[in-house]
């Protein structure tokens, strides 16, 4: 099909108009009432984590024991697109997109700062459990967290939405829409109608406000570090050229098409990761880093159910519920439709491989990722060579991984690295995501075809806007704060429609028959909308 062709396609003004005007409110609240944006939307979500920390903490556990089912049971055999389809991409490739798609720029932003804020327990942290902090304890703990934080859990609630999803898709021959996923639960009538646009305008607002979160907090990260490693102060000037950077390289590489933007993009960002962390493990303190990955994996394993179903009573609530319970929440705003992006990519793989690539492979990414960061600062700052939890204390969050690549040899090459690693991070993310809601968006979408060109960029364009707009008029990190909680607000109502997807995979993969012939199945036609 042309690529003239493709963009005939009609557009869903009932999902792109209100998805836009939900979006573009929350940005005119962020100039005009900022402060009250933030302290409502800071109270709503402290709020739904306190009274539904049980219900995060028990979907999070199901969705490890079910993707671990789906991976190694007989079911990992099953083909996307049936027995003779063939795949796309390469493995490498495939990976590279997953891994920047999905969680890697919290990678590049926590690496170094969150064990830092564990070990000093700098926003009381370690209060629950008694540990003392800047002790050797307090060392395994963080390492610890760390790891049952950004790895497997996580990737878990992407991987089993994604394969539910490509699965629904390929193999059932439903469309490639939220609302499709859950045609095992509720039958066509679910993608059609009011219905069908709630689901998918809820899922967009989540994920487009959470993206916008993620490309603020970048915008103050490196800008911090700018100012912290050259002495340019931050300002309007410095967020709103950041900005003009990472949108117009997201975007760019989203209008390119999934092929020529997104895979190179994805490919060349996956190598920067490769290279740094091959050389901090070698300029590092390489035993202690090894000493202290086997020491977190183990102290993470003694306390995993313990961790896994604490709503807080047990961690407190500055560990619990703005740390994991936190991340639970966004990582859910984002599962429906990064769901989309894994299914997109998919086509041709088994289960397994699917599991291999989207769970296994970045979650084991994770933990050598956050071993060989974690495991430095923690001993940099024990040996007196860098004092990260100055830096954070006197700054913001992530004010560590700045005091650290100050420490490191060659810095003048290290720092500007990261920073562009970082773009290049957020903007994979971004394209990827402006990528798949221009799908949702668009009539009839399919995962061989891109959507409209101008969709991207209205998409990539609004994103980068509200954040600069968040970050410059809500004075720095105050204004990521409060897109940061409307994001959460965002995640907190997506999660029925994520408790929905996990019931549906549930009832395809261990109810229904599994269709491995997709020849034998018939396409579902539209006829049925009258007597809906």
């Amino acid at each position: 099909m042309s690529g003239e062709k493709k963009q005939q396609k009609a557009v869903r003004w009932s999902v792109f108009i209100p998805a836009f005007a939900i979006i573009g409110g929350g940005a005119l609240l962020g100039i005009l009432k900022n402060d009250w944006l933030t302290k409502v939307c800071s109270a709503i979500f402290g709020w739904s984590l306190k009274s539904f920390g049980w219900l995060y903490q028990l979907v999070a556990i199901f969705c490890l024991v079910v993707v671990m089912i789906l991976t190694f049971s007989k079911l990992g055999k099953v083909r996307f697109g049936g027995r003779n389809a063939k795949a796309k991409h390469s493995f490498g490739s495939w990976f590279a997109m997953t891994l920047t798609g999905g969680i890697a720029t919290g990678c590049i932003v926590y690496g170094a700062n969150e064990v830092m804020i564990y070990y000093g327990s700098i926003y009381g942290e370690l209060g629950g459990y008694g540990i003392e902090p800047l002790t050797q304890e307090a060392a395994m703990f963080g390492m610890g967290r760390v790891f049952y934080n950004w790895t497997f859990i996580p990737y878990a609630m992407y991987s089993i939405v994604g394969c539910a999803m490509a699965y629904i898709y390929f193999n059932k021959k439903e469309e490639l829409s939220v609302a499709a996923s859950l045609t095992p639960l509720f039958g066509q009538r679910v993608k059609y109608g009011v219905i069908r646009s709630v689901i998918d305008v809820v899922s967009i607002v989540a994920l487009a406000l959470g993206l916008s979160s993620n490309l603020g907090m970048g915008l103050a990260l490196i800008g911090s570090g700018l100012e912290a490693a050259y002495g340019i102060k931050q300002g309007p000037v410095v967020w709103f050229t950041l900005f003009v950077i990472i949108t117009a390289t997201f975007t760019i590489a989203s209008v390119a098409g999934l092929d020529k933007g997104i895979k190179w993009l994805a490919n060349g960002t996956s190598k920067i990761f490769y290279v740094l962390l091959a050389f901090l493990l070698i300029a590092g303190p390489t035993v202690y880093i090894l000493n202290m990955m086997n020491t977190g994996i183990g102290y993470w394993g003694d306390h995993f159910l313990s961790w896994g179903l604490d709503p807080g009573i047990v961690g407190g609530e500055a560990l619990v519920t703005w740390w994991t319970m936190f991340d639970w929440a966004c990582w859910i705003a984002y599962a429906p439709l990064m769901a989309i992006f894994f299914a997109m990519i998919s086509y041709g793989r088994t289960i397994r491989q699917f599991m291999i690539v989207n769970w296994i492979m970045p979650s084991t990414f994770g933990l050598i990722w956050f071993s060989v960061w974690s495991g430095t600062a923690l001993n940099w700052q024990d040996i007196g060579k860098a004092d990260l939890i100055g830096a954070i204390q006197n700054g913001i969050a992530v004010s560590g991984l700045w005091e650290l690549l100050k420490k490191m040899p060659i810095s003048f090459i290290l720092i500007p690295l990261i920073m562009i690693t970082m773009i290049a991070a957020f903007s994979t993310t971004a394209d990827t995501m402006s990528t798949t809601i221009s799908q949702i968006c668009t009539e009839g979408s399919s995962y061989d075809e891109e959507p409209a060109n101008w969709q991207k960029i209205v998409w990539g364009v609004s994103i980068g806007i509200i954040s600069v707009i968040m970050v410059i008029f809500g004075g720095g990190q105050q204004g990521v704060e409060g897109v940061k909680y409307l994001s959460g607000v965002g995640g907190f109502c997506v999660l029925p429609i994520f408790l929905l997807q996990l019931a549906a995979t549930f009832k395809v993969f261990f109810i229904d028959k599994i269709i491995e012939d997709v020849d034998d199945v018939v396409d579902v036609e539209p006829k049925v909308i009258a007597e809906l």
